[in-house]
């Protein structure tokens, strides 16, 4: 699969949990709220280092360096949240707000990405190399969800990740 089919698929996936938790915030427990929001944030931390570890390095040349600083600030300001939320419990009048700004940031930063990031990333490379580039990030990514990536979100607030 190439890249940036594989990051649009990440993109869906991650809406969809979100239109989940949103449903589940209607009276479901707080237990299915907190394994949503694991899944979620697992999703979005593994997603975020693929593309700040090869994905957004391999494209930072040209007319893409902007859009990429501004990309992994987007990244650092929704580790923020997650990391915020990771010392919550659902059941904290806070938790679903904070989820809806998660979800809000989210939906802005994919918005951005896929109307003009892979556009421009599409000019760039080949699609032997995107395709090369999503094998790559599907290993990665499948490696990281292992992992309960979640968990080194808190240790990666401190300033946004380097592109180079």
């Amino acid at each position: 699969m190439d890249a940036i089919a594989l990051l649009k698929q990440q993109h869906r996936e991650v809406e969809e949990l979100f239109e989940k938790f949103e449903k589940a915030s209607e009276g479901k427990g707080e237990q299915v709220l907190m394994d949503l929001f694991a899944r979620i944030a697992d999703n979005l931390a593994a997603h975020a280092t693929i593309e700040e570890k090869l994905f957004y390095p391999s494209v930072y040349v040209g007319p893409t360096a902007d859009k990429l600083q501004e990309a992994v600030e987007e990244h650092l300001a929704a580790k923020r949240v997650i990391a915020d939320l990771l010392d919550m419990d659902p059941a904290d009048a806070q938790f679903k707000a904070k989820m809806k700004v998660l979800k809000e940031l989210v939906e802005h930063h994919v918005e951005e990405e896929e109307k003009q990031l892979f556009k421009d990333v599409k000019k760039l490379l080949s699609k032997d190399e995107l395709a090369s580039i999503g094998e790559q990030l599907e290993v990665m990514f499948n490696e990281l969800i292992q992992t309960e990536p979640r968990m080194q979100v808190p240790r990666e607030t401190g300033e946004a990740a380097p592109l180079a």
